[in-house]
């Protein structure tokens, strides 16, 4: 196994270097000193942002692009073995691994690496802890797979033992990861395209606590269904959090301001302590903030601070994110995919003033829909008014199995909603101008591309 080591820095080139997470991790890199290159298959800000910080990036993918002088190439899952870069890598037996196997190299030169996981809530927890560790001056790196305005991006570079990031159990890739602190938000149902069941899942978040050593921490939602085999043989020290009276970080009292934001008391091993506010909406943000809370206070970090942090986490973007106001119509948008997330954010937006709430939904990958297509229909019921656009494909061919118009029939149907399908984003936004009225509240969710509808409407 190559091993990366920040005190010898090397040549890395990256394969689709424009991603979110891999560009991150080439940034750190290069202020680590490495020569970094890299390919994708178009420009984007991501890209520039990385030439002004010294790699070489090139726009296109091929063979020529690997050189003689690459002592490593890392890929995402994306990248396929026909690719003629990853094809040059092999033929000239240059070292290679998968972007997450990069990061867990990576997290082995820190002392305290933080790894936040769980079906939903990742970006949003670990962009909680990051504001907490920033206001208690302790000089983190972070990536984040979201942008977080307090860092102007995905990534920081810090000078401190403290590394934070998301960790993802698509393709187990967060099995080679090596935390001393890990989070567990929740363990549900997804990415079906690679488990075969929810036991399977469940399995692999397992394996991923196992990774912590015996004087790691474990700080893992104490209410989820599954909690003991999750937790199962574990030799790491825990921490749960959650509404339960059982859990050691609790809330109650919880309350919302006029814009949704949630506000609680917090209860620690049964004992009242801090007054806690977000500001953030929902529910589903307690619960994040909780586990924040537990990685805050383990680190012996200040309480003031850690109420400062959180009180200074407005969001990341494309979570429940304010995109502006067109003839009275806020409009939201909100990367939620999973029937679990979009039931979250639909119910955050009922504390936001409004008068009838519209969701444009565009659905990601045809394994998703196909697996959660009632799951869907039900949890977009909880809106007003639907307008469903085509599946995102993402990684994934059209096999004609499953269609937004499979949702669109359960929730005219079965629902009895005013739900519509509109087969191109600018039918949507025609249909929406025609239909929103004043201090109506409009968001467009999804994790594909459907941010263009709302950021259309508005120009």
């Amino acid at each position: 196994m190559f091993k990366i080591n920040f005190n010898e820095p090397i040549h890395v080139h990256f394969i689709g270097i424009g991603g979110i997470s891999m560009s991150g991790l080439a940034e750190i890199l290069l202020k680590e000193g490495f020569t970094v290159s890299g390919s994708d298959r178009s420009a984007s800000e991501m890209t520039n942002r990385l030439i002004n910080c010294g790699a070489n990036v090139i726009i296109g993918q091929k063979a020529e692009n690997i050189t003689d002088d690459i002592d490593l190439v890392v890929y995402t899952a994306a990248i396929h073995p026909d690719n003629e870069e990853f094809k040059m890598a092999q033929t000239k037996q240059i070292p290679m691994m998968t972007r997450a196997c990069l990061l867990g190299q990576m997290m082995k030169n820190y002392r305290i690496p933080i790894a936040v996981s769980g079906t939903h809530g990742k970006t949003t927890t670990t962009a909680m802890i990051s504001e907490i560790l920033m206001k208690a001056d302790l000089d983190p790196t972070i990536t984040v797979g979201g942008i977080l305005d307090s860092i102007g991006g995905n990534i920081r570079v810090g000078n401190s033992p403290v590394f934070i990031t998301e960790a993802c159990e698509y393709t187990n890739s967060f099995l080679e990861f090596y935390p001393s602190i890990s989070v567990i938000l929740n363990v549900e149902t997804d990415h079906m395209d690679f488990f075969h069941n929810i036991e399977e899942i469940r399995t692999s978040f397992n394996q991923f606590a196992k990774k912590l050593p015996d004087d790691g921490l474990l700080v893992v939602n104490g209410d989820m269904d599954g909690f003991s085999s999750i937790t199962a043989d574990l030799h790491c020290r825990i921490k749960t959090f959650g509404l339960s009276e059982h859990c050691n970080y609790r809330a109650i009292n919880i309350g919302y301001n006029m814009l949704g934001n949630g506000y609680y008391d917090l209860l620690i091993d049964g004992k009242q302590t801090l007054h806690i506010e977000l500001s953030v909406p929902g529910a589903h943000n307690i619960v994040n903030s909780l586990s924040a809370i537990a990685v805050a206070l383990e680190l012996d970090i200040k309480e003031e601070d850690m109420k400062a942090g959180l009180l200074a986490f407005g969001g990341t973007k494309r979570r429940f994110e304010y995109k502006g106001e067109k003839n009275g119509i806020k409009i939201i948008d909100d990367y939620a995919h999973h029937p679990t997330e979009i039931k979250a954010t639909l119910h955050s937006a009922r504390n936001y003033p409004h008068k009838d709430l519209w969701c444009v939904f565009q659905p990601h990958t045809y394994t998703r829909t196909k697996a959660f297509l009632h799951d869907f229909a039900d949890a977009l019921s909880l809106a007003d008014h639907i307008v469903l656009v085509d599946i995102y494909a993402a990684r994934e061919k059209d096999t004609g199995e499953v269609s937004s118009k499979d949702i669109l029939d359960i929730l005219v149907n079965e629902y009895h909603k005013d739900a519509v399908y509109t087969p191109s984003f600018e039918e949507a936004q025609t249909y929406l101008l025609s239909h929103c009225q004043e201090n109506d509240l409009l968001i467009t969710m999804g994790a594909g591309d459907v941010v263009k509808i709302g950021e259309n409407l508005l120009i």
